[in-house]
């Protein structure tokens, strides 16, 4: 399993270590994972995602799941958030048709 978040591709960065005598030496700085489960309204079912603690504060604020894909860049997303992307924009498209 990757180190990237599933909705903002956050993952791993690299950098240095630097002591006291300046000394630099090499060190990963891991993004803050978390697994969760998300409810998305139009679909009706619960996603199990591995998400940035960012992403979790991101998609609260954006109003959900279903608003927080519908506004991400899909260059950005995992396949697996791509897919529930293009899941939620065909169940808006049919519940549109059918108003």
């Amino acid at each position: 399993m990757s180190r990237r978040c599933d909705l903002t591709g956050k993952g791993v960065l690299t950098g240095h270590l630097v002591s006291h005598s300046n000394r630099k030496t090499k060190r990963r700085f891991l993004p803050n994972l978390c697994n969760v489960t998300l409810q998305s309204e139009i679909l009706n079912r619960s996603v199990r995602m591995r998400i940035s603690a960012n992403a979790l504060k991101s998609v609260d604020h954006r109003g959900g799941l279903d608003a927080f894909l519908v506004k991400a860049k899909e260059d950005e997303l995992s396949p697996v958030a791509l897919e529930l992307k293009r899941q939620i924009a065909k169940a808006n498209a049919e519940a549109a048709a059918a108003a």
